[in-house]
């Protein structure tokens, strides 16, 4: 499958028309602007679409036979936040409150990357498998927990340093310091767990599992027909705070930009390969190495302006929504599908599972 001819494809789909028409709108400081009511309902629409799907698939496939994909995200989630951080505090420079909130931000997933991404794959004429809906909603709270947790460790190292070369009557004010820099985790994660987009996402699933497919055959005008115009609309919005946010690109420096790029394309044709191994479809291995190439930046700036107020906001939402959001939707997507239509077929699966094997000999 061609490459060049996905991505040139791609660009000429309803969804990245209207996001980059969104680009243009907020780059001529147009006073265009999707009403507030309509921004508020349309996330929520579309994770309760795909909560219904993915609820809907859980009970045709049964949860045994999604518990292995869902630990291996977890785990390549983890794996993942944890290297980001070591090349955003190593090579990158940035400070601890930086690289844990910018490795959190890449090590979380992106519901609306999640929704371009059932469209793309519709357009296609492509299917996945829709319980990948729950290994979104266990990711969404992930990387943040971790990122917190590893932050909170950092911080006690430093201040327990710091008071071994201060004398004890400072020790009080360093405690205070220590108290004012920590954030509990029973309160990030009640954050996230209760957050209006997990809630809605985890119910949706819940309600999908119990109705099944003749449940939702009432509903489907709304919920399935409707999908790629309502994320059409939400593409506006989403192209105008993206435009809105170009001029801040430069302030996040060459590395960042070039992490914002590299690192999503990296992750996902991981995930694309060991979704392969795993025996996901096509579409199902594209939607997972999805997953690991989104960034999240609709959760994110909620919990991390609460959980680490250190991090610089212009840093990861800038990176995220401004860099890796566009290139993903219209350059990595199209790189996941090929490589995953490659391994699917006889001689790539072969030739994989070769180098894989010729790798442990």
């Amino acid at each position: 499958m061609d490459i060049l001819q996905l991505i040139q494809a791609n660009l000429l789909t309803p969804i990245i028309l209207f996001f980059l028409f969104g680009i243009a709108a907020a780059r001529i400081k147009s006073d265009l602007k999707i009403p507030e009511a309509i921004s508020e309902f349309l996330p929520i629409y579309l994770l309760a679409a795909i909560g219904l799907h993915g609820g809907i698939e859980m009970r045709n496939t049964g949860f045994e036979n999604m518990l292995i994909p869902m630990l291996a995200a977890i785990g390549l989630s983890l794996l993942f936040t944890l290297n980001h951080y070591q090349i955003l505090r190593r090579l990158g420079k940035f400070s601890i409150f930086d690289s844990y909130a910018l490795a959190s931000t890449y090590g979380a997933v992106g519901a609306v990357h999640f929704s371009v991404g059932l469209s793309f794959l519709k357009n296609q004429g492509v299917t996945s498998e829709g319980y990948i809906a729950a290994i979104l909603a266990v990711l969404e709270p992930l990387a943040f927990i971790m990122a917190i947790f590893m932050t909170n460790m950092a911080v006690s190292k430093q201040v327990k340093a710091r008071k071994q070369s201060f004398a004890d009557g400072d020790s009080a004010d360093l405690d205070a310091d220590l108290n004012q820099t920590k954030t509990k985790l029973s309160k990030v994660l009640h954050e996230s767990i209760t957050g209006k987009a997990i809630v809605i996402l985890l119910g949706s699933i819940v309600i999908g599992y119990v109705i099944g497919e003749e449940g939702f055959e009432s509903i489907r005008i709304v919920f399935d027909d409707m999908f790629t115009g309502a994320i059409v609309i939400f593409m506006i919005e989403m192209g105008i705070i993206a435009g809105q946010r170009l001029g801040d690109i430069k302030k996040v420096g060459v590395f960042l930009v070039s992490f914002a790029i590299i690192m999503p394309v990296f992750n996902g044709v991981i995930g694309v390969l060991v979704a392969t191994l795993l025996g996901l479809s096509v579409g199902g291995a594209v939607m997972f190495g999805l997953l690991m190439a989104s960034a999240s930046f609709i959760a994110a700036p909620a919990i991390l302006r609460y959980a680490i107020p250190q991090a610089k906001p212009s840093l990861y939402i800038t990176s995220a929504l401004g860099i890796t959001f566009p290139f993903n939707i219209i350059i990595t997507l199209p790189i996941l599908l090929a490589l995953s239509t490659v391994l699917h077929d006889e001689e790539g699966t072969i030739g994989l599972f070769n180098y894989i094997t010729m790798g442990f000999i």
